[in-house]
């Protein structure tokens, strides 16, 4: 399937159309935009369920029953009525309106399901232009789309709302949480059966990770879960209940204000908390809250005009108070909350004591959409052993990152699996992480294996015979010769390596014999990259000779007829340099493709390299302090600290690590579109200044 990442561009663009086309503020337009993402993805699952539940309805004298939307709901999916399938919408002929259907559909799935019920888009579609409203349709339709299971659908809706909070669209931004975070939650506190609440629940991400998590264990997330929401905001909430809609989920979000309304506490406690809630917020009323049951360490500080100085432990004592005797929480927090002073100091202290303050992760700034500053992951469990209550983990995860754009980092999906297999070393689960470390040499092992040279070494030839019989130089033949030699003995290497067995020390070893064919993956990486070039500067001396010979002629006739064999030449030339940069993609990835690694070769180097990671801090296959990452601290050192759970404070400082795995080039394209992104921000900043200069002029 076409990258997904060029087909959101893409479905990005025209829902830029449609807003470009209406009178809609970009406050406004994302709703009728979320709804039609809503719809198409309703219809994939639609179609890919329906094929599911037909070969297994009963039938009686031949006939088959209907189908109905009782079958779709066991299968986490919603029924779709004719009139608001997808594939009709876009089809609809000359004449009808598209907004009238749109309108339609919503309505008929309102109908059906009593949680949509005036939450769909609907009257916003009246607004917009005929014609373009028709082509988003079409586009939203793509024929790659059509191909899209649910998974692709979801990071669809998932990257739309990045999209509209990084506009800040919609409440600042502050409705989305980064999935990496959301994961990374997930990942430790487990969510595989019980009740979860999210007091500030935003678009719903935090349900919406828990169930792909229990899906992932192959179990229904909709028999497993139930899911409890409150969010104080009535469109965050009608995307919150769209998000779970799409996909087949359900879950009772309620309109409140969580400092001051608590809607679910007669559902609880609850075995799950998860939230992201509003850092540092200090406008909450004390006088309202003094009697709140759910603030059993007090309130953490109020100033002369009645207020609470800052929300943030107000918010950690609520999360505290809902869990049930075994339960876990995993909140996103501001930073300054590990190390406040004054009454936060003694609620934390009050929180430390309790022995259920589980595990702080330190993350570094730009891992939100519209807030650059850095966070921390706080993570409960009343449920700990004994022997473990007096301890708490700290894991600083500041350096481990990925640059998705200039301005936004996450966690690639292997650094969300190795910070996770820290905390499994952590709760003794050793087995866990070495069939990590298996997985990693295993997928590095077959990627070795699996690296076929034989296109790339006949394109080479090709071309290296080609320039030779055009140009006076042997270089290219011998650094074809060369290649060839080199892939035959990394063939031979890879060839050689044996399935790594779940046991530390075979691991240690066999990730000892890999790191030289490893290397020896670097070096050909770079061999070729080398070769590619070579043949290109052959190219352009190719192109440079028929230049000489086109101006050598001294008549006109001689010099059409010479201009068409030098085009005819180095035309030829071009067509076997394509099929060499074709042919390298399999090898050495392809460079259209970001955030994911590609080509065999880089992904062997890349997967060696997590097993690297893992081993060489954790080499035993038991948790040990590691500096500049992680620390298991007692209560003692707590005390001695003011009680501070800010990880940096005791892990200490990485020591620096000379990085053989610096792209030059690739620094410089970052570089490059670094400067590309603050010449575009400059030159808008300068249009808005000019049209303020002129407002206030005019």
């Amino acid at each position: 399937m076409e990258q997904i990442s060029n087909i959101e561009k893409r479905l990005w663009g025209s829902a830029d159309t449609l807003r470009a086309n209406s009178n809609f503020a970009s406050n406004e337009y994302f709703m009728p935009v979320m709804g039609l993402i809503f719809l198409r993805h309703a219809y994939s699952r639609f179609l890919k369920v329906r094929d599911e539940i037909i070969p297994t309805l009963p039938s009686r004298g031949g006939v088959v029953r209907d189908l109905t939307k009782e079958d779709f709901s066991r299968r986490g999916s919603i029924y779709l009525r004719p009139e608001a399938q997808f594939d009709m919408l876009v089809s609809l002929p000359e004449g009808q309106s598209a907004a009238t259907a749109l309108i339609a559909a919503m309505e008929s799935i309102e109908g059906d399901y009593e949680t949509l019920k005036g939450l769909l888009p609907k009257q916003e579609y009246a607004e917009l232009d005929e014609e373009v409203l028709r082509q988003v349709l079409r586009i939203f339709n793509d024929p790659a789309l059509q191909r899209a299971d649910g998974d692709v659908f979801g990071r669809i809706y998932e990257y739309f709302l990045t999209q509209f909070a990084d506009q800040k669209a919609h409440d600042n931004g502050e409705f989305f949480t980064p999935v990496s975070l959301v994961e990374t939650i997930v990942n430790v506190i487990e969510p595989t059966r019980g009740k979860v609440i999210d007091p500030a629940c935003g678009s719903g991400g935090m349900f919406v990770q828990s169930a792909h998590f229990v899906e992932m264990q192959k179990a229904n997330p909709n028999e497993r879960l139930t899911f409890y929401g409150m969010e104080k905001n009535p469109t965050t909430i009608r995307l919150a209940k769209m998000n779970l809609a799409v996909h087949g989920l359900e879950g009772d979000i309620q309109k409140a204000i969580s400092y001051y309304e608590d809607p679910h506490k007669d559902h609880g406690p609850f075995d799950y908390v998860m939230a992201n809630p509003p850092f540092n917020v200090d406008e909450i009323d004390a006088e309202k809250m003094k009697d709140d049951k759910r603030l059993s360490f007090g309130l953490p500080g109020v100033n002369k005009g009645g207020k609470v100085s800052n929300g943030n432990y107000i918010w950690m004592s609520f999360f505290h108070s809902y869990l049930s005797p075994r339960g876990r929480a995993g909140i996103v927090m501001s930073s300054q909350a590990s190390s406040a002073g004054g009454k936060e100091a003694d609620v934390r202290q009050a929180l430390v004591k309790t022995g259920d303050v589980d595990i702080m992760i330190a993350i570094r700034g730009n891992f939100f959409y519209t807030r650059t500053v850095p966070c921390e992951l706080w993570f409960f469990d009343k449920a700990k052993p004994d022997h473990m209550r007096d301890k708490v983990l700290m894991l600083d995860a500041r350096h481990v990152f990925r640059k998705v754009t200039r301005k936004v980092y996450d966690f690639s999906p292997e650094q969300m699996r190795n910070l996770t297999a820290i905390t499994w070393l952590y709760r003794g689960q050793t087995e866990r992480f070495t069939a990590l470390v298996q997985d990693y040499l295993e997928t590095a092992r077959a990627e070795a294996e699996g690296a076929d040279f034989t296109d790339l070494l006949a394109a080479v030839d090709a071309c290296a015979a080609f320039f030779a019989q055009h140009l006076d130089d042997a270089t290219v033949t011998e650094a074809a010769q060369r290649l060839r030699a080199d892939c035959d003995a990394f063939a031979t290497a890879a060839a050689e390596l044996i399935a790594a067995p779940a046991e530390i020390g075979a691991l240690n070893t066999r990730l000892s014999v890999m790191q030289p064919v490893g290397d020896k993956a670097k070096a050909l990486i770079k061999e070729i990259d080398g070769a590619a070039k070579l043949l290109q500067k052959a190219q352009e001396a190719l192109v440079a000779k028929g230049d000489r010979q086109i101006e050598a002629q001294t008549s006109e006739a001689a010099a059409k007829r010479v201009t068409a064999e030098v085009r005819k030449v180095a035309a030829e030339g071009k067509k076997l340099l394509a099929a060499v940069a074709e042919a390298r993609v399999a090898l050495t990835g392809d460079p259209a493709v970001q955030l994911v690694v590609t080509g065999s070769l880089k992904r062997f180097r890349y997967f060696e390299g997590q097993a690297h990671w893992l081993l060489s801090r954790f080499p035993e296959g038991r948790l040990r302090d590691v500096q500049g990452l992680v620390k298991l601290v007692d209560h003692a050192e707590l005390a001695a600290n003011d009680y501070s759970l800010t990880p940096g404070r005791y892990v200490g400082v990485a020591p620096e690590v000379e990085d053989d795995e610096f792209d030059f080039e690739e620094a410089l394209r970052e570089i490059h579109l670094e400067l590309d992104g603050l010449n575009t921000e400059a030159a808008e900043l300068a249009e808005v200044i000019a049209k303020n200069f002129e407002e206030l002029l005019g």
